[in-house]
């Protein structure tokens, strides 16, 4: 991954509706939701949804399959792990392992 990928990911996060739904199709990993079952879970009306779901899905966060005459979204999990690992891979000076251990985390990260 690199600095755009990741801008792009986290434009697409940045409204509070769109990382609701993406932490909702995390929820219901892998099966997903359908756009109906998103919008009842969180009092979305459809229109409002469906630009989210369009931003998110073109930035590569959620994936869509044709279910008839509906449509099934799931968290890329893979796009996902990338960006995590992205924001982690310089962690306590590139040794991200031990900002990954609660008691490294601790250590390389206080500001004390």
């Amino acid at each position: 991954m690199n600095k755009e990928i990741a801008t792009t990911l986290f434009e697409s996060l940045a409204s509070g509706v769109r990382l609701d739904v993406f932490r909702l199709l995390v929820k219901h990993a892998p099966t997903g939701l359908v756009a109906g079952e998103i919008a009842t879970e969180l009092a979305l009306p459809p229109t409002n949804l469906s630009f989210h779901l369009k931003a998110m899905t073109h930035a590569g966060l959620v994936n869509v399959t044709q279910e008839g005459r509906y449509q099934r979204y799931r968290a890329n999990l893979t796009v996902m792990q990338a960006l995590i690992d992205y924001l982690t891979a310089e962690c306590c000076t590139g040794q991200p392992e031990l900002c990954l251990d609660a008691g490294g985390a601790s250590a390389c990260c206080d500001s004390d």
